[in-house]
């Protein structure tokens, strides 16, 4: 009789939590996705409306999609998400070839001065971003490189965070792997694209998707350093969507191209999530 009332007693302590759990999950979740809804929202509401409201209105009864062929309209949005995705593809290809190498010389390759260099390298995360912009733009403009595709993408093909990030995950590798292959007389070269790339798979393929998103969603650099329109990217599209109101600014309009430019970056991260997740967790566990 005891072991029912204390077996009762759980179950009833364990359905409390629950609910509490995922009464708390859902405030949350409300929280979080709210914004989103607001923009979708915005989207589908006329000018018109969205002007005339004093107060603002958590549904519409008459969405209109005029919005969307505003955004590719007033502004050539089309050539913005061309030259978008070329930055993004250059830059997120230099990067991880930048990366790879370097974590796989400060992980395995042993030379003078390695552990020296690898703290000044991490030291360089405590920079703070706009004395880098600073330089980076002083640097691009003394070399001539203001709106070209170059000038946007050199100063973005390094990271430090990613390099340690991968520079962890390689060292993770047993080295009994690395003697087997130098045995074997397999070169340095052929051990990192054989072995450690393939082993490290999820955490490149990480990298990768993190760096898709930083460039798509690039916007302080490309404003920056461009102000010829044949090289701006959806950033730039959609400041100018937001100025062109009728003396007034178009938030709909610019809510109606920020869902369309968000949606492959929802689209990636719903795909990958489970790669992410496997990245972040291997690169971050030590043994």
């Amino acid at each position: 009789m005891d072991f029912e009332k204390i077996n009762r007693r759980e179950r009833k302590s364990r359905r409390v939590r629950n609910v509490l759990l995922y009464t708390l999950l859902s405030l949350w979740a409300v929280i979080v996705l709210f914004p989103f809804y607001w923009m979708i929202l915005s989207s589908v509401k006329s000018y018109g409306a969205y002007n005339s409201e004093y107060i603002p209105q958590f549904i519409t009864l008459s969405p209109t999609l005029e919005n969307y062929v505003t955004a590719f309209t007033s502004v050539p949005l089309g050539r913005y998400f061309l030259n978008t995705i070329i930055f993004t593809l250059s830059t997120t290809v230099l990067m991880v070839v930048v990366s790879v190498f370097a974590a796989f010389a400060f992980a395995r390759l042993s030379f003078p001065g390695k552990n020296l260099v690898f703290t000044l390298f991490l030291a360089l995360m405590m920079i703070p971003n706009e004395l880098v912009i600073i330089t980076n733009f002083v640097t691009i403009t003394d070399l001539d490189l203001r709106n070209t595709f170059p000038g946007l993408i050199l100063p973005s093909v390094t990271s430090v965070f990613y390099i340690y990030l991968l520079r962890e995950n390689f060292a993770q590798i047993p080295d009994e792997l690395y003697y087997a292959a130098k045995v074997d007389g397999t070169s340095d070269l052929k051990y990192l694209f054989r072995v450690v790339i393939p082993i490290s798979k999820p955490t490149i393929i990480t990298i990768i998707i993190l760096k898709v998103i930083e460039c798509w969603n690039s916007y302080v650099w490309p404003r920056l350093i461009t102000d010829d329109p044949d090289y701006f990217l959806v950033s730039n599209g959609i400041q100018e969507i937001r100025e062109n109101g009728f003396g007034r600014e178009n938030i709909p309009a610019m809510m109606a191209a920020v869902c369309v430019i968000s949606l492959p970056l929802i689209v990636l991260f719903l795909i990958f999530r489970n790669k992410i997740m496997e990245g972040v967790s291997r690169g971050g566990t030590k043994g």
